[in-house]
């Protein structure tokens, strides 16, 4: 039975950070908003309270019951769940004099197993306008900083032996984010010494006790999916391939907007992993259903029901599928049972999904727990090859959505040959790691040149790079001049049709990454 800590989320964008803190100590767990929770899991081993973007003292502010938990479990508040447990408990809690937001320095006022290899003296990351001005009866503070009494606290309870049970801590802090130099100790320290987990969920862990899931749920059924040959299907298809072998059969659609020669690349690939794929060509019918739109939205959604079409009909081909294969991971998960609800729609969702409502099939999500960089080492575990696993993500509507205007496949033609050049070049280089994605835009607009003694007029490409953890921010990759100087003269120079070559510095926000 795999240990799990469970933590309760109360709004807070930090609440993610947490869960991958946790999950780096090899501990697992789970995300659940703060009224959802399951507390009778016989696996459970800790509670974990999130920040918030909510005061305490706000009329609708989110409440949990912390005394019925620490009669079970050994429980932690961060920031908003320190404060509420200090006022659900008698405490008083105010706004504070200054809002205090950054870097402070906790200084501990009393040893605990929860500072164990951590400073007297640390760097930790405040965000919060309350303060705890004052602690309930039986509570004791453990550390300060120069602005705060209360940095972290702790109850003390006696159990029928009369020694302390210590069940119960805060930190007004957040110890999950980067900032906090000594953050990731303390949690650990929580996770090891208050809640006793052992932290042996490792991606070895996680793959034989998948694989073995799936036998069990899966059976002698077969299992259809839709393979992309990105990083989360290909993972979550070697999984159930793992379980059930031959009776999962992968349907890979050329929707005429890949990247060059990735159909026979990936195709050959899943030849090398033993899956059960089928490769379809349908870059026509796409071509065909694209013609004319030049509405980023609209091509988008053309790309995604087309795909459902192609898919639809190759799944009737095959007989006696009751079971749909998805590379689902968990910030998909989160994000769609969050505290709020589903955030507002910015456009249509990257990846290409969904299913026609006469699909009446049974989902199987072996990764929908994972975060992507446990999707990575799990695939690692599986011996899937580095170049699949590491590279950049790829939207899924693809060059469309690089191809600012019409997409028609002399522009793809274009757009291949370009996007190939740079991105090769990233590698022999040595920058393909060191940037989070890139790629090339074909832009709407031809301007003229000059090659020889003759006048071109011909497309220019914009080339985008950008750091970042995570995608929900970026910054501009700022790439060395003599690379950039090479790649436009090769793409220049090797590409007939693009005279051009420009680099994109915006970084998101206000951009986004992808320019459609």
């Amino acid at each position: 039975m795999t240990e799990k800590i469970l933590i309760l989320d109360f709004g807070s964008q930090y609440t993610q950070l947490i869960a991958r803190a946790v999950r780096e100590a090899n501990v697992y767990c789970e995300i659940v908003p703060y009224h959802k929770a399951d507390y009778s899991d016989p696996a459970l081993k800790g509670i974990i309270l999130s920040g918030s973007p909510f005061s305490v003292n706000d009329n609708n502010a989110p409440e949990a019951d912390v005394a019925s938990f620490i009669k079970n479990l050994p429980v932690l508040g961060v920031c908003y769940g320190a404060q509420l447990t200090a006022k659900l408990f008698g405490g008083r809690v105010e706004k504070s004099d200054k809002r205090e937001y950054g870097r402070a320095f906790m200084i501990r006022q009393k040893e605990d197993p929860l500072f164990e290899e951590v400073s007297p003296r640390t760097q930790v990351w405040m965000s919060h306008s309350d303060s705890i001005k004052e602690l309930p009866e039986g509570f004791e503070v453990l550390a300060t900083t120069d602005s705060i009494p209360v940095a972290a606290f702790r109850k003390v309870t006696d159990n029928p032996q009369g020694t302390s049970s210590l069940s119960l801590y805060g930190l007004q802090f957040h110890p999950e984010v980067y900032h906090s130099t000594e953050g990731k100790q303390i949690l650990k320290n929580f996770l090891y010494k208050i809640c006793g987990c052992t932290g042996d969920w490792t991606p070895a862990h996680f793959v034989t006790e998948t694989v073995d899931a799936l036998k069990e749920k899966i059976g002698n059924r077969k299992v259809i999916m839709a393979l992309s040959g990105g990083v989360d299907s290909t993972v979550a298809a070697t999984l159930i391939s793992r379980a059930i072998g031959k009776n999962l059969f992968g349907i890979f659609v050329d929707n005429g907007v890949l990247r060059k020669d990735e159909f026979a690349q990936v195709l050959k690939t899943y030849g090398q992993l033993d899956l059960n794929v089928k490769g379809v060509d349908a870059r026509e019918h796409f071509y065909t259903k694209l013609a004319g739109k030049t509405d980023p939205e609209e091509k988008r959604k053309i790309i995604g029901k087309t795909f459902i079409e192609v898919f639809d009909d190759e799944a009737h081909k095959l007989e006696g599928i009751e079971m749909l294969g998805q590379g689902t991971i968990y910030p998909d998960v989160i994000e769609s049972v969050s505290v709020h609800g589903p955030s507002v729609t910015i456009k249509s969702h990257h990846n290409v999904g969904g299913l026609p409502d006469t699909m009446k099939l049974e989902l199987v999500e072996p990764l929908r727990y994972l975060f992507k960089d446990e999707v990575r080492r799990v695939g690692a575990e599986l011996g899937i090859p580095s170049e699949m696993l590491n590279r950049h993500p790829f939207p899924g509507p693809g060059l469309a959505i690089r191809i600012l205007g019409e997409v028609t496949e002399e522009k793809v033609q274009l757009l291949q040959a370009a996007d190939a050049i740079y991105i090769n070049g990233l590698k022999s280089h040595g920058l393909y790691d060191k940037v989070w994605q890139a790629g090339t835009i074909l832009l709407p607009v031809k301007s003229v040149g000059v090659m020889g003694d003759e006048r071109t007029y011909e497309y220019t490409v914009a080339l985008r790079a950008v750091t970042s953890v995570d995608g929900m921010t970026a910054d501009w990759a700022h790439l060395p001049y003599e690379f950039l100087a090479h790649i436009s003269n090769e793409i220049i120079n090797n590409v007939k049709g693009i005279n051009r070559v420009v680099y994109d510095i915006s970084s998101k926000p206000p951009a986004t990454i992808e320019w459609e």
